[in-house]
């Protein structure tokens, strides 16, 4: 059994993970997850993983190139967010956009990896990761388009067109039934629990043991670490106990139809407690969905 509490991954990528000394540990888990031996050469600075003026903020991403020259994009995200998956699709398009320079040829368009690791139910499904891929099938022969040999000539490395394509990665952390069967669970376990078990082997969770132990912090950097968790657990408990998002989510499909008006009333309604009660407008953006502009005007 777990002895020693680790930090969590996401303080892990706002605070430590940035330093080439501590690559090892998401070179691991990327490793990991992809099922290839990841190397990690740089941390790119973006307007997500820089550090804001509200330290209270629990959107984190953190983008970095590998040795194969592709972008990793790595997010963690708390409250709960319906259209999450538009902002992944929006995440590896301006991804895509700002490394292509002006003259330059479409061929040169870097590969985007989403990985996104999530603490609620995103979606309806049974598995609690999933991995997404973009593939062309034919409509009357049911085959797959393939690369041509002049554009395997040209995209040296890919085999078939979807390895061109962003790519995307579903982590529903909250799903995982704590079974670790593989090395990959056994950083899904520590992803839930923030603990490492004995025995378990997989890539970088040695060192991020050695590294993330909480009692090795220096005093200020865990005071500061503490502060983080107890303003996730306050801001969840805002969300869950008294504006009841929940069970927006839980309703059947079927239940919902014809209800779309009342619910969007029952969400401006939360949106407007929220605000009264001093939450900041990016929580309240991240938990209801709803724009900027219209919680700026309520």
């Amino acid at each position: 059994m777990p002895t020693r509490k680790l930090i969590s991954f996401d303080w892990a990528m706002k605070r430590l993970l940035r330093s080439k000394a501590n690559f090892g540990i998401l070179e691991g888990f990327l490793s990991e997850l992809l099922r290839v031996d990841v190397q990690i050469l740089e941390v790119l600075e973006s307007e997500s993983n820089r550090d804001t003026a509200d330290d209270r903020s629990h959107r984190l991403d953190l983008k970095v190139r590998n040795h194969r020259g592709e972008l990793v994009l790595t997010g963690v995200q708390y409250e709960r967010q319906h259209d999450y998956l538009s902002r992944m699709l929006y995440g590896s398009a301006r991804t895509l956009v700002e490394h292509l320079d002006a003259g330059q040829p479409y061929a040169d368009l870097v590969k985007v990896i989403s990985v996104n690791i999530l603490y609620f139910d995103l979606g309806h499904g049974e598995d609690y990761i999933y991995r997404g891929t973009t593939r062309f099938h034919g409509l009357h022969k049911h085959d797959e388009l393939a690369l041509s040999l002049a554009q395997r000539r040209l995209f040296p490395g890919r085999e078939a067109t979807h390895e061109l394509f962003p790519e995307y990665y579903l982590i529903k952390v909250d799903r995982f039934d704590d079974i670790a069967r593989d090395t990959l669970d056994e950083w899904v376990y520590f992803f839930k629990h923030e603990a490492i078990q004995d025995g378990f082997s997989a890539k970088g969770l040695g060192e991020a043991k050695e590294k993330l132990d909480v009692l090795k912090l220096a005093p200020a950097e865990r005071a500061a670490y503490e502060r983080w968790q107890d303003d996730l657990h306050l801001q969840a408990s805002l969300v869950a106990s008294n504006y009841g998002l929940g069970k927006i989510e839980g309703r059947e499909e079927g239940r919902e139809e014809g209800r779309d008006e009342g619910r969007e009333e029952r969400t401006l309604e939360i949106a407007r407690a929220m605000k009264a009660n001093g939450v900041a407008p990016d929580v309240i953006a991240q938990s209801t969905g709803l724009d900027h502009e219209v919680i700026a005007g309520l």
